[in-house]
């Protein structure tokens, strides 16, 4: 395959500039955007700014699998939990095997969420459309979960899921349970989110709060 093929965004941040263009219709809205930390944050920020939005988190962080930490067989999000169960079955797993993992990945998403109160506070009860943002969707665990909590809190929220590259999958996973997805290249055959960006590198938790702090700064 051409490598100019593959790789179809260069980063994160000229991704979410993309993805923005998609989004511009709804700036009349008022939305609030709401990141999944970490990757989905440098994309957010550059949505909020050319919505000209306010820009905050949902903090999700994925179960893996016992063996092998990568396979996303669920995901935690203040509130709620969603368990993979057709792939626990499949790798012969009980819900006993993640427990310790749950434990885990939960008390991580506490800790993140309270981080990165210090980047940023948006009261999501001041908005009627949310904008929930990720750098890619896959199997859409993890933006099935964000999209579970936000309407625990806030059932009546005009919620649109976006992002710059999803697998067909996931936008199924998800449809029904959001206004719209809106995706800037949707693939059959996924493979992973960082396979379609030349570079990927893990974002940081100073970088997220950093990120937060500018656009909210920048609305002040």
């Amino acid at each position: 395959m051409d490598m100019r093929q593959r790789f179809v965004f260069d980063d994160r941040s000229a991704a979410g500039v993309l993805l923005a263009e998609k989004l511009l219709e709804y700036k009349s809205a008022r939305p609030l955007i709401l990141a999944l930390p970490r990757g989905g944050v440098p994309v957010a920020y550059e949505v909020a700014v050319r919505l000209d939005a306010p820009l905050d988190t949902v903090v999700v962080c994925k179960i893996g699998a016992p063996f092998n930490p990568e396979m996303g067989v669920g995901a935690v999000a203040p509130g709620s939990l969603v368990l993979d169960d057709p792939a626990i079955m499949q790798l012969g797993l009980s819900k006993r095997d993640l427990d310790p993992i749950i434990v885990r990945e939960t008390e991580e998403m506490q800790r993140r969420k309270a981080l990165y109160r210090s980047g940023a506070y948006v009261d999501v009860a001041a908005y009627d459309t949310i904008i929930l943002v990720d750098d890619g969707l896959a199997t859409g665990v993890s933006a099935r979960v964000a999209i579970e909590s936000l309407r625990k809190n806030s059932p009546s929220k005009r919620l649109i899921f976006a992002t710059p590259v999803c697998s067909s999958d996931g936008v199924d996973m998800i449809r029904n349970s959001v206004e719209r997805v809106i995706c800037v290249h949707e693939v059959d055959n996924f493979i992973a989110v960082g396979y379609w960006y030349r570079e990927f590198e893990q974002t940081s938790d100073e970088e997220v709060i950093a990120l937060l702090e500018r656009v909210n700064m920048l609305r002040s």
